[in-house]
């Protein structure tokens, strides 16, 4: 299976910069690489983008994710991007890409410091592409891959859940 990544940034990404003082988002694919090296029948192409925290994007950025979604020839893809605003870049999207199949992911804890949710959203986003599935915009987060309209993030519990 082929599969494109577009690393956008976001908490799955983050690391803390002990010279600041803070976690910031890094332009490299460090966590997004210690989870791809055990995936032994995928080719990976990836694609790193934007590299922000989502709520520091705005539709220019969304312009350029949406640029190099209708630029790669492959119909698998898994955009990587911050939990904040995936919605509002999935309905972008939405509008604009037709005919690939689309998982968006992320994690609300960065992947530097505990790999279990990173890992396993990638993974279910990984595992849903490699099924028989329409194309369309999905979000694989929190045990579920469901159309990316339908997962909402509950702020108040700090979980993502399904909206009927």
């Amino acid at each position: 299976m082929n599969v494109t990544i577009i690393n956008t940034g976001g908490t799955f990404n983050k690391r803390y910069n002990p010279l600041k003082g803070i976690l910031e988002v890094p332009s490299d694919n460090i966590a997004l690489n210690k989870i791809i090296e055990s995936c032994h029948n995928v080719n990976f192409e990836i694609k790193n983008i934007v590299s922000k925290d989502s709520l520091d994007m705005d539709d220019n950025d969304r312009q350029v994710i949406t640029k190099a979604v209708n630029e790669t020839a492959n119909d698998n893809i898994i955009i990587i991007h911050g939990t904040d605003t995936v919605d509002l870049t999935s309905a972008f999207l939405r509008q604009q890409v037709k005919n690939k199949k689309i998982v968006f992911t992320g994690a609300m804890v960065p992947m530097s410091i505990d790999e279990v949710e990173a890992t396993m959203n990638f993974s279910q986003a990984l595992g849903f592409l490699s099924a028989n599935v329409e194309n369309g915009i999905y979000l694989a987060m929190h045990g579920v891959v469901v159309d990316a309209s339908k997962l909402v993030k509950n702020r108040k519990e700090g979980k993502f859940l399904i909206q009927e």
